[in-house]
């Protein structure tokens, strides 16, 4: 193919044709100097000039050759075919190409270029000249910064009798909208002057509430719905449940009766992944589990009673406080008590007998918060007395994972929804715990002072970034999370899979020891192990006392 591009421009317009030819120099002008501007010049006989003692050189140890690098551009077009060939005419072009590759000289031509292209491919797969080899290093330390957090906003209650903010709820699908419940929950300070609203508000605007939820009753627990950015469900004091429209208002979209609702107050409420997404579930300490379609909010659609005897005793039943219900389990749920309980439970079972699978008791008081890994189903994080814990569902005689007792209570917790290994708990001296297990398991990676009062809720946005909390004095408080708490890490999901399946195991084996103990044991080895803790720390005191003497007399007598 030939590029040819024409210039069309009219003769006259070019203008006189320039004529060019050799001649002797000529002389066009000659300006003589003005004698009365040498008068402004001053002239100077001596100078300074600086002299080094020694020689000036320049040295250097490389001096590689520099390659040049050149930009060309060919045109290909189709040639070097015979003069008695056109290469328009593919039969002559077919026909010439089998003549050539019969030809002796072309076949020996290929076989000698082929072993040339063999051996530098066979190069190229040994030895790659181009690989990288610290890149995932590099990545690491950009990835790897010293972990921060910042308290962004700060929401207040508008009334002048201050309520706890028992719960907090973020909109979904990246909403900008922070949903909190605020209710006393000590009961002996609540009196008649109590406001029974429950806010929303807009994060980029502290100053006022952004829609007022008008409640008949103080609410302790509310979440949005997933699936639906404006709709929310809450349960309150009195037991029931009430569904929220915020396009609608502030007034109640629908409510439950209340004889067909909870005994006792509602501590936690939660959506169900349904097709129809309208199905949720509530747990109160009345020990019912209630199943709701929040179209037809006449009566619940099924219950469970936390009776641990299977019989549906109801006055024996487990308070329930906090609930986990995981996606991809549909059928599976877990129940916190505030008798340190942990349970369970499958809806699907055929008998409600069957329907309390297991119990896990780790807790000495109530399990304030219970949630599973979003990367690990099959372990869960449990919040309650003086510190956190991890368990695995196969595991029910004891975690496989805690933090050590710390000083002040523990009130709420949940996981990071972008990062395997990195958990927050709050507590009531108003501190705020960031974990990563993969870094250190017996002190927190970070702990911030949010407030001078008692922390008692705790939420982490979907995005990871952004993170609420909530006092006992009204107050809640928006921290963003710095890039280094939310941004997964390298291999960070294999690692803590290898972790926990290696601290399951462990714990496996524990189970099978201990079981082997108990079916061997007797009188005199229980007698033994209790004698043990004694006997070791007579001997201790021993020992320092023969060290501090041995001490003594070695002053006394050098």
């Amino acid at each position: 193919m030939e590029i040819i591009h024409e210039y069309v421009k009219l003769r006259s317009e070019f203008g006189r044709q320039c004529l060019f030819s050799d001649r002797p120099a000529e002389l066009l002008i000659d300006v003589p100097p003005n004698q009365k501007l040498a008068m402004q010049f001053v002239l100077k006989e001596t100078r300074d000039l600086g002299v080094q003692g020694c020689w000036e050189m320049s040295e250097h140890e490389v001096n590689t050759e520099r390659f040049e690098y050149d930009n060309e551009g060919i045109n290909h077009v189709e040639g070097g075919w015979p003069k008695d060939i056109n290469h328009l005419e593919m039969e002559q072009t077919i026909r010439f190409r089998k003549k050539i590759e019969k030809d002796e000289i072309y076949m020996n031509s290929v076989q000698v270029l082929g072993t040339l292209v063999g051996q530098c491919v066979g190069q190229n797969n040994a030895v790659d000249i181009y690989q990288e080899y610290f890149e995932e290093e590099e990545l690491l330390d950009e990835t790897q910064e010293k972990p921060c957090v910042k308290i962004v906003n700060v929401y207040r209650d508008p009334h002048l009798v201050k309520r706890h903010v028992t719960c907090l709820s973020w909109q979904p699908k990246g909403g900008t909208k922070l949903a909190g419940a605020y209710c006393c929950l000590e009961l002996q300070k609540a009196n008649i002057d109590m406001s029974q609203e429950s806010y929303i508000w807009d994060i980029e605007n502290p100053t006022q509430p952004d829609i007022t939820l008008n409640s008949t009753t103080q609410l302790i627990c509310l979440k949005y719905n997933p699936d639906d950015m404006h709709a929310l469900i809450s349960g309150g004091v009195n037991g029931q449940i009430v569904l929220w429209d915020s396009r609608n208002g502030h007034c109640p979209a629908a409510i439950t009766p209340s004889e067909e609702s909870h005994k006792d107050p509602v501590y936690k409420v939660l959506w169900l992944k349904s097709s129809s997404g309208t199905d949720a579930f509530s747990a109160s300490t009345d020990g019912q589990i209630l199943w709701w379609d929040v179209r037809q909010l006449n009566e619940p659609i099924d219950r469970l009673i936390l009776d641990l005897s299977r019989k549906d005793n109801q006055d024996k039943a487990l308070g329930a406080i906090s609930l986990d219900h995981n996606v991809s389990m549909p059928d599976t749920f877990l129940v916190g008590t505030e008798q340190g309980a942990v349970v369970y439970c499958n809806k699907a079972a055929e008998t409600p007998a069957e329907r309390i699978v297991r119990t896990y008791d780790g807790h000495h008081g109530p399990v304030y918060a219970i949630q599973r890994n979003p990367f690990f189903s099959q372990n869960f994080l449990t919040v309650g007395d003086w510190g956190a814990r991890i368990w695995s569902q196969d595991i029910k005689e004891s975690s496989v994972m805690w933090t050590k007792h710390q000083t002040d209570y523990l009130t709420d917790g949940c996981w990071s929804p972008v990062r395997p290994s990195v958990f927050f708990t709050v507590k009531m001296d108003g501190v705020l715990d960031i974990w990563d297990i993969l870094f250190k398991q017996n002190d927190p990676t970070l702990s911030l002072k949010v407030r001078d009062e008692a922390l008692c809720s705790l939420n982490v946005h979907e995005g990871g970034c952004r993170l609420a909390c909530g006092s006992q004095q009204g107050i809640a408080t928006l921290i963003d999370i710095k890039s280094g708490l939310c941004t997964p890490q390298h291999n960070e999901q294999e690692l803590l899979g290898e972790m926990l399946e290696r601290e399951t195991k462990r714990e496996k084996v524990l189970r099978a020891q201990r079981g082997g103990d108990e079916g061997g044991n007797s009188e005199d080895t229980q007698k033994e192990l209790i004698l043990r803790p004694e006997y070791d720390f007579h001997n201790v005191v021993e020992s320092e006392q023969r060290r501090r003497q041995w001490e003594t007399r070695t002053q006394h007598y050098p």
